[in-house]
C-alpha cells in the first residue's frame, strides 16, 4: 500500500475499494474536454490548467478568507529507491489521478482514497543521458489513453484502465544524447512533444503523432537548415526547410548539431490555431565557434498544428553565449489598451528579460528586467533584440586555453527556468517564480562527438545575496511593474497556480507548499511536505469540495549543476509523493 491515511475516516475498505477500481470506467477525454480545460472544475486534463498554459483556476470555494482551514486529507508515495526530481504536475480525471515520477514511471491514483489503482515502470537502458536528473513533467490525456515521454526519447500510450501499454513510438536515439522530458499535449487528435539534448549536439524538433494509433503525422525541426516533413498513407513528404537557407545564420556546418532543444514542450493558442512553444541554447555553449543568431535556437516559435509550419518566430538570446535557451512557456493572454483587445502572449526568460509579443505574428510589444541583476546586457532595442555590453560575453579561447572568465547574472540556470509561472485573470498579473544568482562562466575548445557533451564551456554558479535566492513575483505585464514579492531563501524550482479565490500557490525546496494573497502577496497557509517542492500544484472540485494536490520531491537541475548554491541546499532530503489537500465543506460554509 502506498498512501499514509491522515484520520481513520480515510481508512480504506474492500467495498470501497472495489468501487473505486470500478469507477475508473468512465468516457475518455475528448479534444472538447481539452479546449474546455480552463473552464471545467471537476477536472485537469491538460499541462498548465488549460490548453493556453495559463494556471488559472476559475474555483473561489477556497479563498484568501478561508485558505487556513485547508487540510491534508491523503499522500501517495512513489515509493521505492527512485525518488531525485519530482517535476510532475498531475491530472485528474473521473476520479482518477494520473501522475508520472522520477524514471519515466505513471501512477494511477484514486483521488477519494489516495490508493494506488496501477504503476508502469518504463524499461530503461544503461545508456540514457539526461542533463538535469532523471525527470519527469508529467501525462497527457485523450480518449481511454494516457500518454507520456520516456528518458530513452520514446512515447508511451497506456490504456487509462490498466496501464497496460497500447503503442509506444521511438521519437529520437537516446544514444545520441535525445531524452524525453515535457509533459505532451494533445491538439486536434495528435500528440505534440518536443525534445531534451541540447547539451549533446542534438537537433531540436517538434512532432506530431496521432492519438490513436501513435503514427507520425509530421515532424519539424527547429535548427534553421533542416527539412520538415508531413506523412501521408505512410510515405514521408518533405514539407520545406526550417529559416530561409541551411546555415544562413550558422557558421559552416554546425547548424547540422546545433542544439535548440523543444525540451519544456510548448501550449496551443485556439485563437490563432498555433502551438507557441520555445526552443533552447545553441550547440556548443562556446559562442565564438558559432558566430552568427544562431536561428532558431533561445526563441519562440508558433508552429501550425496542422503540418509543423512555422508561422513566426522570436529571438529573445540571438547568438547566445550563457546558455539562456528560450523555452520558457509563452503564455496567451488579452488585455484592454486604447479601447481595443491586444492578443498578446507573456513569457519570462533565462536571461533575465520579460517579454510581451503580439500571438499573432510574434512582433514585439514591449520587454523589461524582472530581476535585480543583469550584467550581459544593457536593455532590449525597439524590436526586442538585446542591446549587449560587450565585456559580458566569456572570452575567446587560444589554443588549449580557456577564454577570459566573467562574471555574468543571471546564471546559466536563468532569472527564471522550466518552472512555469501564472497568469490571473483577476488581478492581470503574472506570477512569477524566479532566482537571484550569478555565475563565473569560461569558454574552452570543444569537437563534436555523438553522445558526448558538448559544452566548450565551464562555470560555478554562486547566490547573489546571503539571505535569499529564490524571488516569487507579481509582475504587471502592461507596466512592467513588480506589485509584490515573496523571497526565499533557496532557489524556487517548481510551479505556480492561480485561483479566483485571490490565491497564489506555489512550493519551495524546504518542503512547504504556500498560498499567498493574489493581490497583496501576504503569505496566508503555509505546509511541510517532507521533501522538496519542484512540482506544479493543480485544484479542482469533487462532491461540493475543493481540492488541492501537489508533487513532492526534491532534485532537478539545481544540486546537480548549482555549485555553491548547491552547497547551500545539500541537506535537503529527496522524495517522492503526491500530497492531495482539501477545504471541508463545512469550512467553506463556516467562512461564509
Amino acid at each position: 500500500m502506498k498512501r499514509i491515511g491522515l484520520s481513520t475516516g480515510f481508512a480504506v475498505t474492500a467495498l470501497v475499494a472495489a468501487m473505486s477500481t470500478a469507477s475508473v470506467a468512465q468516457a475518455g477525454v475528448t479534444d472538447e474536454d481539452i479546449l474546455n480545460d480552463q473552464m471545467t472544475t471537476e477536472d485537469v486534463v491538460t499541462n498548465g490548467l488549460g490548453v493556453q498554459g495559463q494556471r488559472f483556476s476559475p474555483l473561489t470555494k477556497l479563498n484568501s478568507d478561508n485558505v487556513q482551514e485547508l487540510r491534508p486529507v491523503w499522500s501517495f508515495s512513489f515509493g521505492g529507491e527512485k525518488q531525485r526530481g519530482q517535476e510532475s504536475q498531475p491530472l485528474v480525471k473521473d476520479g482518477v489521478m494520473y501522475v508520472t515520477g522520477s524514471y519515466s514511471r505513471v501512477f494511477a491514483v484514486d483521488v477519494k482514497t489516495g490508493e494506488e489503482l496501477w504503476e508502469y515502470n518504463a524499461r530503461l537502458p544503461d545508456g540514457i543521458m539526461p542533463c538535469c536528473d532523471v525527470i519527469n513533467r508529467g501525462v497527457a490525456l485523450y480518449g481511454d489513453l494516457v500518454i507520456f515521454g520516456t528518458l530513452d526519447a520514446k512515447l508511451v500510450a497506456l490504456n487509462k484502465d490498466t496501464g497496460k501499454t497500447v503503442w509506444k513510438k521511438t521519437v529520437a536515439d537516446y544514444q545520441e544524447g535525445y531524452s524525453l522530458t515535457a509533459a505532451p499535449m494533445i491538439i486536434k487528435g495528435k500528440v505534440i512533444t518536443g525534445v531534451s539534448g541540447g547539451e549533446f549536439g542534438v537537433v531540436g524538433k517538434v512532432e506530431a503523432y496521432d492519438a490513436t494509433t501513435g503514427d507520425l503525422v509530421w515532424t519539424r525541426p527547429t535548427v534553421e537548415g533542416h527539412m520538415g516533413y508531413i506523412y501521408k498513407d505512410g510515405e514521408k513528404v518533405e514539407n520545406g526547410i526550417s529559416g530561409a537557407a541551411p546555415g544562413e545564420t550558422w557558421p559552416g556546418d554546425l547548424w547540422k548539431t546545433g542544439g535548440a532543444a523543444t525540451w519544456l514542450g510548448g501550449y496551443y493558442d485556439p485563437d490563432t490555431d498555433s502551438i507557441l512553444i520555445g526552443t533552447g541554447n545553441p550547440a556548443p555553449w562556446n559562442s565564438h565557434m558559432r558566430p552568427g543568431d544562431n536561428l532558431f535556437s533561445s526563441s519562440r516559435l508558433a508552429i501550425d498544428p496542422n503540418d509543423g509550419s512555422i508561422k513566426w518566430h522570436f529571438q529573445s538570446t540571438p547568438h547566445d553565449g550563457w546558455d539562456f535557451d528560450g523555452v520558457n512557456e509563452l503564455i496567451s493572454f488579452d488585455y484592454e489598451e486604447g479601447g481595443k483587445t491586444v492578443k498578446a502572449a507573456a513569457t519570462a526568460d533565462r536571461n533575465g528579460f520579460f517579454y510581451v509579443l503580439n500571438r499573432e505574428n510574434g512582433d514585439f510589444i514591449r520587454g523589461f528586467p524582472f530581476v535585480d541583476k543583469i550584467t550581459w546586457a544593457e536593455g532590449l532595442d525597439d524590436k526586442g533584440r538585446p542591446i549587449l555590453i560587450d565585456s559580458g560575453r566569456p572570452g575567446n579561447p587560444s589554443g588549449e586555453e580557456k577564454g577570459e572568465v566573467v562574471k555574468s547574472a543571471p546564471s546559466f540556470l536563468g532569472g527564471k527556468n522550466w518552472m512555469p509561472m501564472a497568469y490571473s485573470q483577476d488581478t492581470g498579473y503574472f506570477y512569477v517564480p524566479s532566482n537571484e544568482w550569478q555565475m563565473d562562466i569560461w569558454n574552452e575548445p570543444v569537437n563534436y562527438k555523438k553522445g558526448a557533451a558538448y559544452l566548450g564551456a565551464g562555470f560555478t554558479i554562486e547566490p547573489i545575496n546571503e539571505d535569499y535566492i529564490g524571488v516569487l513575483r507579481a509582475i504587471d505585464p502592461k507596466t512592467g511593474k513588480e506589485a509584490w514579492r515573496y523571497e526565499n531563501y533557496a532557489p524556487l524550482w517548481g510551479g505556480v497556480l492561480a485561483t479566483a479565490g485571490n490565491l497564489v500557490f506555489t512550493g519551495n525546496p524546504e518542503g512547504y507548499l504556500m498560498a499567498f494573497d493574489a493581490k497583496s502577496g501576504e503569505m496566508l497557509y503555509k505546509f511541510n511536505t517532507g521533501s522538496g517542492i519542484v512540482g506544479s500544484p493543480i485544484t479542482w472540485e469533487m462532491d461540493g469540495e475543493q481540492y488541492v494536490s501537489v508533487v513532492s520531491g526534491w532534485g532537478g537541475a539545481v544540486p546537480l549543476w548549482g555549485g555553491k548554491v548547491a552547497q547551500r541546499v545539500k541537506h535537503l532530503n529527496q522524495g517522492g509523493s503526491v500530497w492531495t489537500f482539501k477545504l471541508p465543506a463545512s469550512a467553506e460554509m463556516a467562512s461564509r
